[in-house]
């Protein structure tokens, strides 16, 4: 069962909307935020960033910058930049790029289920992203950006959601990437009773991204139970948090390539020679692997592929048989001495949004050795990791495209 919750969202009008939207938080640092805010006094990232409002270089982990985030969000709420919805309401949102489309369920997601794992994790989160994400949700005393949820599809929720978002949106703008982004208010009482029905029949749902705005809203609301003492309930709206809930077979997750900054010491053909143990090398006119478990990998200005030989992994593992942790296990640690690619500062990662090219850049202009092209990770492996209460390597998967901060707020208090 999955229990979600109608909610007050706090909103822009119709004609704010593109002035405040933007990208999400962890998708730029503190200066790419700050440019992309340049000029623009209602960008969300006054609040979901809210160094950019104070002088450049200011710490953004300071007591002041969380002080910041929850002035500016007042000052967006008493300016009417926000307003809230005046009852309990689900919403629709969905995204169109290119020739993929997806919608989803905007609602309040159950911590209560998240700490059962009713909410299926897959990644390991870390303790100062947590940190800073629990310290800034509770000073704003609100979520701001949703966690990306997913369920394995059901037709009779895709039936509501295409007869529900027949009616005329709240929203419905294109933004500068090309990405059309249209948004429904759903307030009626019967259509809020159905979509819970709904959702009530899904067994569990999936943390797709937002693994660290999930574990700090499950931090937040521990801390104002603890705060709350007797009068806790459990029904107060610090009991759930902000999420966007797709079904399985509408996300699109695209390719997380890697780069290498040197050959560990190795010469070129040193290097070929070692990699050759476990794969199958051959020169490629291909910069993309075309199926599961190959690679592409660009070096010395050709690019080659390698098949990883059927003998290198176990395939009934759902976690060494991702194309990640072959390439982790046969490659990047035996080969190039990378024994954990968290930390390890050779290695950088970059979304299959940015092309081959980048790849290619970042090797010719010999800031890196090599790269690799990795074949986009599924769904259903993903699915199969979580069920299995397992985590997957870091950089796993890039879904596109990204949610759009600023849309919608979910207030605590």
């Amino acid at each position: 069962m999955s229990i979600v919750r109608p909610f007050a969202g706090l909103r822009p009008s119709r004609d704010k909307v593109l002035e405040v939207a933007c990208p999400p938080y962890d998708v730029v640092n503190s200066d790419e935020a700050r440019a992309y805010a340049e000029g623009n006094p209602l960008c969300f990232f006054h609040i979901s960033r809210p160094e950019i409002s104070l002088p450049p270089g200011t710490d953004e982990h300071s007591d002041v910058v969380y002080d910041k985030g929850s002035e500016n969000l007042a000052r967006f709420k008493n300016e009417g930049i926000l307003k809230a919805d005046p009852k309990p309401c689900f919403y629709f949102y969905r995204q169109k790029m290119g020739e993929h489309e997806q919608t989803g369920l905007v609602a309040g997601a159950s911590v209560d289920e998240y700490q059962a794992d009713l909410i299926k994790k897959h990644e390991l989160t870390r303790a100062d992203k947590e940190d800073d994400r629990t310290k800034h949700i509770d000073l704003l005393d609100a979520n701001d950006e949703p966690v990306f949820l997913t369920y394995r599809a059901r037709e009779t929720m895709d039936a509501m959601v295409d007869k529900l978002t027949k009616a005329p949106p709240a929203y419905d703008f294109t933004t500068d990437d090309g990405i059309v982004h249209t948004f429904w208010v759903v307030d009626r009482p019967d259509d809020i009773e159905t979509i819970e029905k709904e959702m009530r029949a899904v067994p569990a749902l999936y943390v797709a991204d937002g693994h660290h705005r999930s574990a700090a809203a499950s931090r937040v609301r521990e801390l104002r139970k603890e705060r709350a003492g007797p009068s806790h309930t459990g029904k107060e709206e610090y009991n759930f948090f902000l999420a966007v809930i797709f079904p399985h077979d509408q996300m699109q997750i695209m390719d997380y390539n890697r780069v290498v900054k040197d050959l560990g010491g190795l010469s070129k053909d040193e290097f070929l020679a070692k990699v050759s143990k476990s794969f199958l090398v051959e020169p490629s006119s291909r910069k993309q692997p075309e199926q599961i478990h190959c690679f592409g990998m660009y070096l010395d200005n050709r690019w080659y592929s390698l098949c990883a030989k059927e003998e290198s992994f176990d395939t009934l593992d759902p976690v060494a048989s991702l194309d990640v942790a072959i390439l982790q296990n046969n490659l990047l640690k035996p080969v190039l001495g990378i024994e954990n690619p968290r930390t390890d500062k050779r290695i950088d990662f970059v979304g299959g949004i940015r092309g081959m090219e980048e790849l290619e850049r970042r090797v010719d202009s010999g800031e890196c050795a090599v790269a690799f092209s990795m074949y986009p990770t599924r769904m259903d492996q993903l699915i199969a990791v979580a069920d299995a209460g397992l985590i997957m390597p870091p950089k796993s998967t890039w879904f596109e495209p990204k949610l759009r901060s600023g849309l919608v707020i979910h207030e605590l208090g």
